[in-house]
């Protein structure tokens, strides 16, 4: 699922029930995603799609919601920082930024 878009997708990857985090992509995003899911203790499940050159990602945590996750801020990236929208999407290689939040807490 990407982040502009919040449907919930369940379907069933190598025999297991899963939510499916991103659908046609290449293996090497596949790989990246990976790699945050299972460092954050989620179960990742891949299948190659009808085109070889695209994958499926879910996890095995039905209840997984890759939206609420990364805009929340629950998500940490392989060197422990909490990882913004934009590492997620791949568009920078900046983990976090210095408190960026939409409200004010004073």
């Amino acid at each position: 699922m990407a982040l502009n878009k919040g449907k919930h997708l369940v379907e069933e990857i190598d025999g297991v029930r899963c939510t499916v985090v991103e659908k046609g992509i290449t293996p090497e995003r596949a790989q990246f995603l990976k790699k945050i899911l299972e460092l954050n203790g989620y179960e990742v499940k891949t299948a190659v799609e009808a085109d070889p050159a695209t994958m499926k990602l879910g996890v095995t945590d039905i209840l997984f919601n890759a939206v609420i996750d990364v805009y929340e801020r629950r998500l940490k990236s392989p060197s422990g920082k909490k990882i913004t929208p934009a590492y997620w999407l791949q568009q920078s290689n900046q983990e976090t930024e210095a408190e960026v939040n939409y409200w004010n807490k004073d």
